[in-house]
């Protein structure tokens, strides 16, 4: 479904270094990105390496996440949703969700305001780092999120396990470059860079493989 399941690799971004500038500057994109997340994605080989995990993809691991090492969980997830974040902006985005997904988040949330609203205060409200998320759950429906550290909704170890469409990086390493403690700030700018077409997408492909077990 998510590129980001297999192969497991460092995946180049899909833009420039400066494409999601002003909302996140070119240096807080390139050591985000090249310092933080390759970090992880290194560590996280080191730590499969020469074990069952290597023939394994995302999916897979992070189902059975509570049975690895901390370090898989920790290396794992920060490879996983560093790259899905980066997959889900784009600029110019922002404007609004697009097709079904658009309908399903008014049903679900009442309007676009008030679902972004909810995932903005997910993010905002995450004490220390995480992450928010949007996600569907076993029966297709949507549900807002959050995850410390860099846990993530497929993992078995999660209050409430789902398919992720969306996510933002509440991490200050994700923003303090441009916002200093602004968290706020950085999670209301955030939707301008949104992909929708990207986050639809992801929801047509998630509604057509919902299997969390």
């Amino acid at each position: 479904m998510i590129s980001a399941y297999k192969p497991i690799e460092f995946k180049a971004l899909p833009y420039s270094y400066n494409a999601l500038a002003p909302i996140i500057n070119r240096l807080n994109v390139q050591v985000h990105y090249g310092t933080h997340h390759r970090a992880y994605f290194d560590n996280f080989i080191y730590a499969i390496k020469g074990t069952s995990m290597e023939s394994k993809d995302m999916l897979d691991i992070f189902k059975n996440i509570s049975k690895y090492p901390v370090t898989v969980r920790n290396n794992g997830g920060g490879y996983f949703n560093h790259t899905f974040y980066w997959e889900g902006m784009h600029s110019p985005g922002g404007n609004a969700p697009v097709g079904n997904l658009s309908e399903a988040i008014i049903q679900t949330f009442g309007s676009h305001e008030a679902f972004k609203k909810e995932f903005s205060d997910a993010g905002k409200a995450r004490f220390g780092s995480g992450w928010a998320w949007l996600c569907l759950d076993e029966r297709g429906n949507l549900f807002v999120c959050s995850t410390p550290n860099h846990d993530n909704p497929l993992m078995d170890s999660v209050d409430k396990r789902g398919i992720p469409l969306l996510t933002i990086d509440v991490w200050e390493h994700a923003y303090y470059m441009k916002y200093q403690n602004k968290r706020d700030d950085y999670a209301d700018s955030f939707w301008t860079i949104v992909n929708w077409e990207e986050i639809a997408r992801r929801y047509e492909i998630g509604l057509k493989s919902i299997n969390l077990n």
